[in-house]
């Protein structure tokens, strides 16, 4: 019982080129997934807030503060990433679109 792959696989990964636009357009689904992250932060935070812990037992208080922190932090931290990764993509675009430019100028002369 030999069970070889009876279709060849082949890896035929076909790379696309960057682009400014390509870039650009990046930028911008991540800077709208860290602003829809910031807001969505935003309305946690203040759910939370408008809604206090109704219990006298100390441990309770703990936890449901750790777990309120642990919730904002997480949805922070998936802001903060899709922003940053909005800046790169923006910084990349311009470093490409500059590139260009200078190739094509260095090809004139």
């Amino acid at each position: 019982m030999n069970d070889n792959n009876l279709t060849p696989q082949t890896d035929t990964k076909k790379e696309i080129p960057t682009s400014p636009l390509r870039c650009f357009t990046g930028a911008v689904v991540s800077g709208g997934m860290a602003f829809a992250a910031y807001s969505l932060m935003i309305a946690i935070a203040t759910n939370f807030a408008n809604k206090p812990i109704h219990s006298i037992n100390p441990l309770v208080l703990k936890i449901s503060s750790a777990v309120r922190t642990l919730v904002v932090g997480v949805v922070a931290l998936g802001s903060g990433i899709f922003g940053i990764v909005a800046i790169g993509l923006l910084a990349l675009g311009v470093q490409l679109l500059v590139q260009q430019l200078t190739k094509q100028k260095s090809s004139e002369n």
